[in-house]
C-alpha cells in the first residue's frame, strides 16, 4: 500500500469511527498530541482530551453520518502531509444531505515511527455567507455519493 493510500485510509477510518459513534477509535488514529478543531471552533489537545471530548457526545446523542470527498492529498516530506476533503452530513432517521452542516475537512498527518498519525484535524463549516450557490454546489457534489 503507498503512503497515499495509507493516509486516505486513516482519514476514512477517522470518519467510520464517527460514523459508528466510536471515539477511542477515532481518538487512536491521532498522535499523543494530536489537535482536533471541531464543527463549532472547539479545541481538543492530546489523544485523551479528543477521547474525552468524543465519548459524552456519542454517549447522549446520536450522530449524524459524515459523507465525504477527497479533494486533495499533498505530501509536504515524506513524512508530512495535508489531506483536504468536503464533507456533508446525513441526520439520523433520513437520507439526504442536511446543507447547512456542510464543512470543510483539513488533516495533518505526520509519519511517526512507521505509523501515520494525525497531528491536526480541522472541520471548518461550509457556509458560503451570501454565497448560497456554493452551498447547493458541495451538497449536490456530495449527493452524488450516496
Amino acid at each position: 500500500m503507498t503512503n497515499e493510500n495509507k493516509v486516505i485510509s486513516i482519514y476514512q477510518d477517522l470518519l467510520e469511527s464517527w460514523n459508528n459513534q466510536n471515539a477511542r477509535g477515532m481518538a487512536d488514529l491521532f498522535a499523543e498530541d494530536g489537535e482536533q478543531i471541531g464543527f463549532d471552533g472547539s479545541q481538543s489537545n492530546g489523544r485523551d482530551e479528543i477521547f474525552a471530548h468524543l465519548e459524552p457526545i456519542f454517549k447522549h446523542h446520536r450522530t449524524a453520518r459524515f459523507v465525504s470527498k477527497i479533494k486533495n492529498v499533498s505530501f509536504l516530506s515524506q513524512d508530512i502531509v495535508i489531506l483536504r476533503a468536503i464533507a456533508g452530513m446525513v441526520p439520523p432517521g433520513q437520507s439526504d444531505i442536511n446543507p447547512s452542516v456542510n464543512t470543510h475537512h483539513t488533516l495533518v498527518m505526520q509519519m511517526n515511527e512507521g505509523d501515520w498519525k494525525i497531528k491536526l484535524f480541522q472541520n471548518t463549516p461550509a457556509q458560503f455567507h451570501g454565497r448560497p450557490e456554493l452551498v447547493e454546489q458541495m451538497t449536490e457534489e456530495l449527493n452524488k455519493l450516496l
